[in-house]
């Protein structure tokens, strides 16, 4: 038997950005073959009584879910808390990115450091998961056709001008694959350095492998996406209302549905045009 690899990835990524992370079964069970074993017993009946042997049903398994475990940071992170500490601005921030050795995506074939794009000033910032093949080569996040997707999805919302672009990790990992939670941890404190200095008035959190980091979050995106919640730094000086959305990259598999992400966007809209609330 043989795979499209190219179809085998999408439908990983699909129950990725989902949510799915655990299979129940320790062996997969082949339809396929269960279906035609039942095909030749009704073919094989007697014509006068015909009967039918179920094929063997998969033996029950108990599921359990194991409660959400805070992760230690990685010892690089008080690295990269030492220099996203010392740097005053985007610029100084971006070269810090780049000098740092603490995350092993660095080395693992990554071209170079992509850390941002976009307005400096901006009222939204976009958190993303990670580069891809197009942003490493282009040394900016969201190049490719997700983003262009997103670019376009930016100037329909009447968001055009007004966002800043960054990932939770700042090297592309190996076949595009989603970072780990230690990658993203070992990048967490120029991520919130980043943040402190735009200082934007709300995130969107792009894709499942963002918000759950960003958010601290075990829930599938299906289940976060379109709603508020509210981002606190580390030290509890900044405290952001954060928004997670379906990731461009699913839209382009799943075109049905642009029309939540759609949604999500002008809700972020009139989150960040309304007036400010009152104290």
């Amino acid at each position: 038997m043989t795979f499209d690899i190219r179809a085998v990835e999408s439908l990983m990524a699909f129950w990725a950005d989902a949510g799915v992370e655990v299979a129940y079964a320790d062996e997969p069970v082949d339809r396929t073959v269960q279906t035609a074993a039942l095909l030749k017993t009704k073919a094989e009946a007697p014509t006068g009584r015909r009967t039918v042997q179920a094929a063997p049903a998969p033996a029950a398994r108990k599921m359990t879910f194991a409660a959400p475990v805070a992760t230690p940071p990685p010892p690089a992170a008080e690295d990269a808390r030492r220099l996203a500490a010392a740097a005053g601005d985007l610029d100084a921030l971006a070269k810090a990115i780049a000098d740092f050795d603490g995350c092993g995506l660095k080395f693992e074939g990554a071209r170079q450091a992509v850390f941002s794009r976009g307005n400096p000033d901006a009222p939204v910032m976009i958190i993303g998961e990670g580069p891809g093949a197009d942003e490493d080569a282009q040394g900016a996040p969201f190049v490719g056709r997700a983003g262009k997707l997103l670019d376009r999805m930016i100037a329909a919302a009447g968001l055009e001008d007004r966002v800043f672009i960054t990932n939770t990790v700042f090297w592309r990992p190996p076949g595009n694959r989603t970072p780990s939670p230690d990658e993203q941890l070992a990048c967490a404190p120029f991520l919130e350095r980043a943040i402190a200095l735009v200082k934007p008035k709300a995130l969107l959190l792009a894709g499942g492998a963002s918000a759950k980091s960003v958010l601290k979050q075990t829930t599938g995106i299906l289940a976060l996406r379109g709603r508020w919640f509210e981002w606190k730094s580390e030290d509890g000086s900044l405290e952001i209302p954060a928004m997670p959305t379906l990731h461009p990259a699913f839209l382009l598999r799943q075109p049905a549905a642009k029309k939540k992400a759609w949604e999500d966007f002008l809700t972020l809209t009139e989150r960040v045009d309304r007036p400010d609330r009152p104290a």
